[in-house]
């Protein structure tokens, strides 16, 4: 796939993480213990020899660049192609900030420069390991403009519901993307993720600009769709949609079955990301963790059950803690409780302090703050 650029452009949704995203985008948003989010977007095309990726970063560019750096934990520090970040370009274009086609087009020189002919489009919160080389080959083969993913989803409860919906005609063409209403058992999802020649989307882009009738591609891909050749791909594999706060609550609670975290970690490439050498976590005589995914670098005196800790966490002893996700460096004081939360990096919950949320809501403690007993 030497021949195919990989393009990771922001989701916008930052207002549905409330304080989780007041500074960083939602690629950025803490998982499973150690990771991003976009590391799976990057990890994902690196392991299917995409060699160029092309980040647009959204307006909070400093965790992204904090995060990826040069690329190298990924292999993307190279002379030539790597890993290209787009910070956000203000013009007479941008009166809409979160229109994509504005942002493509600042980059336009960028893309008419560079040797490959065919790109590859994701947004980092949709979590989906995709065959990019079988889905690659196919698009080849049926020479198609575009060729977008989808996942069949069974959906009884409502768990999708405002999802992005695909409507797919018997040939396997686009008939349109709509939202899920819950009104069908079993939908396809679209998975904001697939292929384009790049000659297609130059062209999608500046008609864009030109005639100002769309500020999304994907709207553009949707106008143009009797004019063009666009099939579609079904992936088969787990996907996590985390579009608000609950769902990337439910996301992160996921990965203690087995059969999740086997498919997002192990299955079709390793994901990689940022390195921090921390030591083993220590579990003293008085800890009890049970059902959880623990980082290293902890200290735990205390009780977990069914919980993400990640690094450099402190659980003093007799605090339990349970149905949360703890992010990096927080403190959590002796005989406090914390049930059903979200603790974000550095915050402290102090001696005996009681924080509980529920499953539909969890109880979100801010980055570095400190709650304590007056």
């Amino acid at each position: 796939m030497e021949r195919c650029i990989g393009i990771i452009s922001g989701a916008n949704i930052e207002s549905s993480f409330g304080p989780l995203c007041i500074h960083r985008p939602v690629s950025m948003l803490p998982f499973g213990g150690r990771y991003r989010l976009i590391d799976f977007a990057v990890s994902n095309m690196v392991n299917h020899d995409i060699k160029t990726i092309a980040i647009f970063t959204g307006e909070k560019i400093r965790s992204i660049m904090d995060h990826l750096g040069d690329g190298k934990p990924w292999d993307l520090n190279r002379r030539f192609s790597g890993l290209y970040l787009f910070p956000p370009v203000t013009t007479e274009l941008t009166k809409n900030r979160d229109s994509d086609i504005a942002q493509f087009y600042s980059a336009i020189d960028f893309f008419e420069q560079t040797r490959e002919k065919y790109l590859l489009l994701m947004q980092p919160n949709i979590i989906a390991k995709v065959d990019l080389t079988s889905a690659f080959k196919y698009f080849k083969e049926t020479n198609a403009d575009a060729t977008l993913f989808y996942k069949k989803i069974s959906d009884p409860w409502g768990k999708y519901i405002n999802s992005e919906k695909m409507t797919i005609n018997d040939d396997g063409s686009l008939e349109n993307i709509g939202i899920n209403l819950g009104l069908e058992e079993t939908f396809n999802m679209f998975l904001k993720m697939g292929f384009i020649k790049k000659d297609v989307f130059i062209k999608l882009v500046m008609e864009s600009v030109e005639k100002g009738n769309t500020n999304y591609l994907q709207e553009a891909v949707i106008k143009n769709k009797d004019k063009l050749n666009i099939n579609t791909f079904e992936f088969r594999g787990h996907v996590e949609d985390i579009k608000n706060m609950k769902s990337f609550y439910d996301a992160n609670l996921s990965l203690l079955k087995k059969n999740v975290s086997q498919d997002l970690f192990y299955e079709k490439g390793t994901i990689f990301t940022k390195t921090k050498d921390e030591p083993s976590t220590l579990y003293t005589e008085t800890s009890d963790v049970q059902n959880s995914l623990v980082a290293n670098g902890c200290f735990i005196e205390g009780t977990v059950d069914t919980s993400i800790i990640f690094r450099g966490v402190k659980i003093g002893k007799g605090a339990v803690v349970k149905n949360s996700i703890i992010m990096q460096k927080a403190e959590i004081g002796e005989n406090a409780l914390v049930v059903n939360s979200i603790l974000d990096k550095e915050a402290v919950v102090g001696d005996g302090v009681r924080i509980a949320g529920s499953s539909l809501m969890p109880y979100v403690v801010e980055k570095k703050q400190v709650l304590k007993k007056e």
